[in-house]
């Protein structure tokens, strides 16, 4: 461990030394040493398009000529006005107001200012929210509240705020039982908002796929039935997309691919490829209006530093512009798994093998899951020996290559993953 740092979700006295990565290219990281590891992750979800991109590169360094950064407050700048036209022309028509962060708690975060503010605003203040079980929306404290209780937020358990949480709808093989599943959800969702509608300032869920949580994935009938409540019952809902946003779910976002119209959007990690921190809360006009006053106690009173910096907003438009040249592979890589998760189908260690998108997962067979497995620095340990970089949660294995993965880079994944399968067992 370096003197100097304290990293992220690690304990320094028990953890390995971190591995020092010197170069990446593609889908590849060099590390000190000279060994070259496969990026299955994503680095942390963020990297689409592959590392060292030359188009975000070169974007990056032509916008740095010109304006590094400006505050954005009482000034505007053409890549933070551009980004924001190109985003809202790929989603959902009522989603037209873009709000500016840094990373995708705070993208929460003001989504959830927003949503509470919207009806104090208008003289009708609701004082919860209503979220899922196993939910993980980020670590700070306003996102931790809406988040599943967890080792995450065990030690902050007395200072969050109240909130009602639901079962998550976790797909089944068997639709029959899916659909039973998520009736009884939405059933218990329809009497909270019946008997006390008008406490809850808004619903947030990630949509098809709660990544922190193990990979829990759902389908798009559950969604659309929960517009349907939300709107019935004057309930505005909130999407968290940080994950699932930019392709991963095998369309530009999973608002898209359901064909629900949240009020309000949460967008980060994929949107800028993974080369510099930017978020964005994408709200509807309604929801707009109701802070647009002479009242300056209507104001959204939130920002950041660095909201709307105008290298990240370059990097967020090369981004898109790879996101058309790169449709086809994001379309295209739920298939490939498929392919390749039926030859692991029998394997005696995994069961729930599942896919979406570009989200691959599998769920190891344990006398220990859960997060704290010993199972996953096991794995990560022997994936480095495959020449893999892999992280799973717990005893939940899963995979979200960028996009420019080959054909024969994806074969190489899961052979490694075969090795490392026979290797436990």
């Amino acid at each position: 461990m370096h003197p100097n740092i304290w990293y992220p979700y690690t304990q320094a006295k028990t953890a390995p030394e971190p591995l020092k990565v010197k170069a990446a290219q593609g889908a590849w990281l060099e590390l000190e040493t000279g060994e070259r590891i496969l990026d299955c992750i994503s680095s942390w979800w963020v990297n689409l398009h592959g590392h060292a991109h030359p188009k975000i590169a070169e974007a990056i360094f032509q916008q740095a000529k010109h304006l590094e950064h400006v505050i954005f407050a009482g000034f505007t700048h053409d890549p933070a006005e551009q980004l924001a036209e190109k985003l809202v022309s790929r989603l959902p028509s009522s989603l037209s107001r873009v709000f500016y962060s840094d990373n995708g708690s705070t993208a929460v975060e003001v989504a959830l200012k927003m949503a509470y503010q919207y009806w104090t605003n208008q003289g009708q203040p609701r004082s919860t929210f209503l979220a899922f079980e196993g939910a993980y929306h980020g670590d700070t404290f306003g996102a931790m509240a809406v988040g599943a209780r967890s080792l995450f937020s065990q030690a902050f358990a007395p200072l969050l705020f109240e909130v009602e949480f639901v079962p998550y709808p976790i797909a089944h093989s068997d639709a029959a039982l899916a659909t039973a599943t998520e009736q009884t959800i939405l059933d218990e969702i329809a009497q909270k908002l019946s008997e006390s509608g008008d406490r809850y300032a808004g619903i947030i869920i990630e949509p098809l796929v709660q990544g922190a949580s193990g990979m829990r994935m759902g389908r798009s009938q559950f969604l659309q039935q929960l517009q349907e409540l939300a709107y019935a019952h004057n309930t505005l809902l909130i999407f968290d997309e940080v994950m699932t946003g930019f392709g991963r779910t095998g369309d530009w976002f999973a608002c898209t691919k359901t064909r629900v119209e949240p009020d309000i959007l949460c967008l980060s990690k994929g949107i800028t490829g993974g080369f510099l921190p930017l978020s964005v809360t994408v709200c509807s006009e309604a929801i707009y209006n109701a802070f647009y006053s002479d009242d300056p106690l209507q104001t959204l009173y939130h920002g950041h530093s660095y909201a709307a910096n105008p290298l990240g907003c370059a990097a967020g438009l090369a981004s898109l512009e790879l996101m058309v040249e790169h449709e086809p592979a994001f379309q295209q890589m739920e298939a490939k798994h498929r392919q390749h998760l039926a030859a692991l189908s029998d394997h005696p260690r995994l069961t729930n093998l599942r896919v979406t998108g570009t989200i691959a997962a599998m769920d190891i067979i344990t006398d220990q899951p859960g997060y704290l497995s010993q199972l996953s620095i096991d794995i990560r340990h022997r994936s480095i020996a495959q020449g893999l970089l892999l992280r799973p949660l717990g005893n939940v294995l899963y995979l979200m290559p960028p996009y420019c993965i080959t054909d024969d880079e994806l074969a190489f994944i899961y052979r490694g993953l075969g090795t490392i399968l026979n290797e436990l067992t």
